[in-house]
């Protein structure tokens, strides 16, 4: 078994890195790639690819990559996943691919997901893409998709190389969803995005944006006037969840949402050169402890943020963001407020955030989730000053799709119900992401994605019979 140490992916110094917008992680270069690759051991019965939700071949992309045969390496990669400089980037290969890595039984595993981001950068660099799209299949039909995120991408580039006819209909004025919306700059470059889109274009995948299903046309009309054959809804969960305590509707009060679209998606971070403002208070206290709340707090800090705190009513050991992203965090000065409950926003007679009313928790009995759970600590109140919150606590489905198909079951919580496959209780219409799940993870929406195309070309392909 290799002994061979696993290879360190350069980065920014964190004290140059927390003042721009630059990628955090600089990637390997082909030395340092085809090292990596070579402490792979091509296990007969890989248990990495096992751990991919969309089955990327992995000891055959980092075969020919060790090779030095990269166009047969971004073809490998390309066969299962549409968006690989994506995953690369922000996938929790930890938790995957990675996890089952043999050699990390005994020490550490390939870093499998760098390989990919360097293989991704290295065909794009090169124009090698183009050699990975082919159509490769004779269906007939025409297929909506609805929202472009990456469960809609992965169904969308699944569906065109089967031969299908597909339009991803995009609310917003960018395609790419919480790609474009909700991951920052410094972790994801958004004209990595933008070429991973026009990879599918390439390959006749139409986009239209500014398409509000549930307005502009709804399922049914997709399903009827408009001609298609089948929908798949791949929607996401973009709405902000909220503590319901006082001050929330304070100014200087952000959803994670929000602080994140407007810096990302409209480019406040390039103000005044682009024309989005955003306010950025001296002190922020960014209450949540998951990814979405690192790329808040982290976001801040680049703004001009003096102090920025996560403020987490549990440990470290159960903060739900992945680990690099917290230790990254820590490295550029953001503080953790761990064990610590918000009770109050409070505000000044101008209506502006001046503190945040808190008490310190201690951990109980594990809950119903099978994590300790926090307990309050009598009289310990007190009173953190800051002048800007940003809420973190996770986000559920956007109503609209659902209050606008009849037909169409959901669970309590809003999400729609459907199959492994992404079959829903309407004929024709699959789903699958968030939209299904809740927020989970880029990966696993992909994931859906693919199995709902593999469905969808099923019942097409029956339909037509």
């Amino acid at each position: 078994m290799s002994r061979v140490a696993r290879h360190a992916m350069p980065e920014q110094p964190a004290n140059e890195r927390s003042k721009n917008f630059k990628e955090v992680a600089l990637g390997y270069d082909a030395e340092t790639a085809q090292a990596e690759a070579a402490r792979c051991l091509q296990c007969p019965n890989p248990r990495c690819q096992k751990g991919c939700p969309v089955g990327v071949d992995i000891p055959d992309f980092i075969r020919y990559l060790k090779e030095g045969k990269m166009a047969e390496a971004i073809i490998a990669l390309k066969a299962k996943n549409s968006l690989p400089a994506v995953c690369g980037r922000v996938c929790p290969q930890e938790n995957q691919c990675e996890k089952e890595c043999v050699l990390g039984i005994r020490g550490e595993s390939v870093a499998i997901g760098r390989l990919e981001r360097y293989v991704a950068d290295y065909a794009r660099e090169h124009r090698l893409d183009c050699v990975a799209c082919e159509i490769k299949g004779e269906g007939h039909g025409r297929v909506a998709i609805v929202g472009s995120g990456p469960a809609g991408l992965t169904a969308a580039g699944d569906l065109v190389r089967l031969g299908y006819e597909v339009t991803v209909f995009e609310a917003l004025h960018a395609a790419g969803g919480v790609l474009m919306y909700g991951i920052p700059e410094f972790r994801l470059p958004k004209e990595i995005v933008q070429h991973e889109i026009n990879q599918l274009k390439a390959l006749g995948v139409k986009i239209v944006t500014n398409a509000v299903i549930g307005r502009t046309y709804t399922i049914d009309e997709l399903l009827g006037e408009e001609g298609y054959d089948a929908v798949f809804i791949g929607t996401g969960a973009g709405l902000p969840h909220f503590l319901h305590i006082e001050g929330e509707n304070l100014n200087g009060v952000y959803a994670a949402n929000e602080f994140l679209t407007r810096v990302n998606l409209m480019r406040a971070y390039q103000f005044p050169k682009v024309a989005t403002p955003v306010y950025i208070g001296e002190s922020v206290a960014v209450i949540g402890a998951g990814n979405v709340a690192m790329d808040a707090a982290r976001t801040a800090k680049r703004l001009g943020a003096k102090e920025v705190s996560i403020v987490y009513r549990r440990s470290e050991a159960e903060m739900p963001a992945r680990k690099e992203e917290i230790e990254h965090a820590k490295e550029e000065g953001i503080q953790l407020c761990l064990l610590t409950n918000p009770l109050k926003i409070i505000g000044n007679e101008q209506g502006w955030v001046t503190g945040l009313e808190v008490s310190r928790m201690e951990l109980g009995e594990p809950d119903a989730t099978g994590r300790r759970r926090p307990v309050e600590i009598p009289g310990s109140n007190y009173t953190m000053p800051v002048d800007m919150v940003v809420l973190a606590i996770g986000q559920g489905p956007n109503p609209l799709v659902q209050s606008t198909t009849p037909g169409l079951e959901t669970n309590r919580h809003g999400n729609i119900v459907a199959t492994e496959e992404g079959q829903t209780s309407k004929p024709g219409v699959f789903a699958g992401g968030d939209i299904v799940t809740g927020a989970a993870t880029v990966i696993s929406a992909m994931g859906a994605g693919k199995k709902a195309a593999a469905a969808i070309h099923r019942y097409i392909q029956e339909k037509n019979r």
